[in-house]
């Protein structure tokens, strides 16, 4: 039998080289995955009940309430914060309600027992949110237009969902001093 040397550095017997490379494959493969396990780890059960929540919230805007959806989970960076570190602003849902462009924060909790859903949307989100807005606005040429701030409660019951939606919740007058919002820049 005739051996010669591969690439890697192995031996191969040339008559029978694709039943050797097959076990090494295979033989390898398995002792590779057994040292790598490539599942990826179990997610954390608030950002699933997160996820479940805007996927319910997302269904129940579009088939109940009319509205036609542009975007989802819209991402930009907003500035640094205190320490200098990046401030990243999310917003959930991004879509028109007839004429008027509404920004949707959806706020999914397993329970209201303590405090209600939409209470989580305190000033600071409600600015974070806001500065987002108003970035997209600017990205996609649209100012002008009308808009507002929604907020959609998702709290899991035995029988479904119990969702509400909070139109126009909160306004973002509040912010227009800041030098964020000056259109002197």
């Amino acid at each position: 039998m005739e051996f010669y040397k591969r690439a890697a550095g192995r031996y191969y017997c040339a008559a029978r080289e694709s039943i050797f490379s097959l076990r090494y494959v295979s033989m390898f493969s398995s002792i590779k995955n057994l040292f790598h396990q490539t599942a990826s780890p179990a997610r954390a059960a608030h950002l699933e009940l997160g996820e479940r929540g805007e996927r319910a919230a997302l269904e129940y805007l579009k088939d109940h309430e009319g509205y036609r959806v542009v975007a989802i989970n819209f991402r930009t960076p907003v500035g640094r914060g205190l320490r200098g570190q990046k401030v990243t602003a999310e917003i959930d849902i991004i879509a028109y309600d007839g004429d008027v462009l509404s920004f949707v924060e959806v706020k999914t909790r397993s329970s209201d027992e303590f405090i209600a859903p939409e209470r989580a949307v305190d000033l600071r989100k409600q600015r974070q949110i806001a500065r987002a807005a108003r970035r997209y606005r600017r990205l996609m040429r649209i100012s002008e237009e009308q808009y507002r701030y929604d907020v959609v409660t998702v709290i899991p019951c035995a029988g479904g969902n119990q969702i509400e939606l909070l139109r126009g919740y909160f306004d973002d007058g509040v912010f227009r001093r800041s030098r964020f919002f000056n259109d002197d820049q």
